[in-house]
């Protein structure tokens, strides 16, 4: 038997280039699903990359500001244990004063070193307290940057996976949709390509839904619904200006009827 010779576009007939229309919109969706989800994934693996690093230089901060107060508790050590010193020599020189006025000297000399041992000792509590909250603070972050560190190799190990799997996909489904387009009237082709791509979902053509447009939702007047049913002219929702398509024709009531069977 003879192999049938492929139609002319131009010469399908009107429900030949609804179906053959709603099918190429059901493949460009499914690709735009793909380049969804693909369009996701690496957003999360940068937003974990930029948590990561922020970790990571917080930690590194607060751990040089605890070096820091380490040094500056090992230097007010130092300044008390002068200080001490300084009063043990003051002491013994009241030993050997030869007047009230050297001794009086001497004693306020010894108050004075007294006393920066207490603002030292309290500067060093001081700063040892910040250093228990800060050395706290960088556990906590730790264990965060350790959660998010797995969470991004994760996300980058799925990432890889759906490139790997969604673009074969992908492929296989734009070569289905250029030889489909070849069938398709190069005018009509163009009118539904630009209507796909002024509309938010990118659907180009849509079924009837409940006596109204499947892309706008506005009401159908039942003369242009029945027109839509005859399928003798392509009809545009006068709305949105998508391309109207009857559901049975779109294989609508066949998926509900098959569905309802099932149940």
């Amino acid at each position: 038997m003879a192999k049938e010779a492929k139609k002319d576009p131009s010469e399908l007939t009107v429900e030949e280039k609804l179906k053959a229309l709603y099918q190429l919109q059901t493949m460009l969706s499914e690709i735009d699903k793909i380049k969804t989800l693909r369009g996701e994934l690496p957003l999360e693996v940068q937003d974990l990359e930029d948590e990561v690093a922020g970790l990571s230089t917080r930690i590194d901060k607060i751990k040089s500001e605890i070096d820091e107060l380490k040094a500056a508790i090992a230097n007010k050590k130092i300044e008390i244990q002068t200080a001490k010193v300084s009063v043990d020599k003051y002491k013994a020189q009241q030993d050997n004063v030869r007047n009230n006025r050297e001794y009086d000297f001497l004693t306020k000399e010894i108050e004075f070193q007294t006393l920066e041992i207490e603002l030292c000792e309290k500067k060093i509590k001081e700063f040892t307290e910040e250093v228990e909250a800060k050395t706290a603070e960088v556990e906590k972050s730790t264990v965060e940057l350790e959660e998010r560190d797995k969470d991004l190799v994760q996300k980058k190990n799925e990432l890889d996976e759906i490139i790997a799997e969604t673009k074969q996909e992908e492929e296989k489904l734009r070569d289905k949709a250029k030889n489909l387009e070849l069938t398709i009237e190069p005018r009509l082709l163009q009118a539904f390509k630009r209507i796909r791509k002024n509309s938010r979902n990118g659907l180009g053509i849509v079924y009837v839904q409940r006596d109204a447009c499947g892309g706008c939702f506005n009401k159908i007047p039942p003369q242009r619904q029945l027109d839509i049913r005859m399928r003798k002219k392509i009809i545009v929702c006068e709305y949105c200006g998508r391309i109207m398509i009857d559901p049975e024709l779109a294989g609508v009531e066949m998926e509900q009827h098959l569905e309802t069977k099932t149940k």
